[in-house]
């Protein structure tokens, strides 16, 4: 009898690292952001609105806005200049 032989693993495949999952959303809901000012100007955001970015994703933007705007101390300076970029400030 052959001993059963036990298979090399994989080569280690280099990965790329990029945007995390919550960089991704803000991205898309800053997107969406700037679609809504474009649009609507400086009229508030509802929590019900909802926006269609140019990839044909939909986005709610009021709710992604309302969670923003609960969790601004946990955004990066960045994120915080891109958003006063477009005119929101919350102080």
């Amino acid at each position: 009898m052959k001993p059963l032989e036990t298979p090399s693993p994989a080569p280690a495949v280099a990965r790329t690292k990029g945007p995390s999952k919550a960089q991704t959303a803000f991205q898309r809901g800053l997107a969406a952001l700037t679609q809504w000012i474009e649009r609507e100007g400086d009229r508030p955001v509802p929590r019900k609105a909802a926006m269609i970015l140019p990839d044909g994703t939909e986005t709610k933007l009021g709710i992604w806005y309302s969670n923003i705007k609960q969790r601004r101390d946990k955004l990066d300076q960045q994120q915080l200049d891109a958003l006063r970029h477009l005119g929101v400030e919350w102080e």
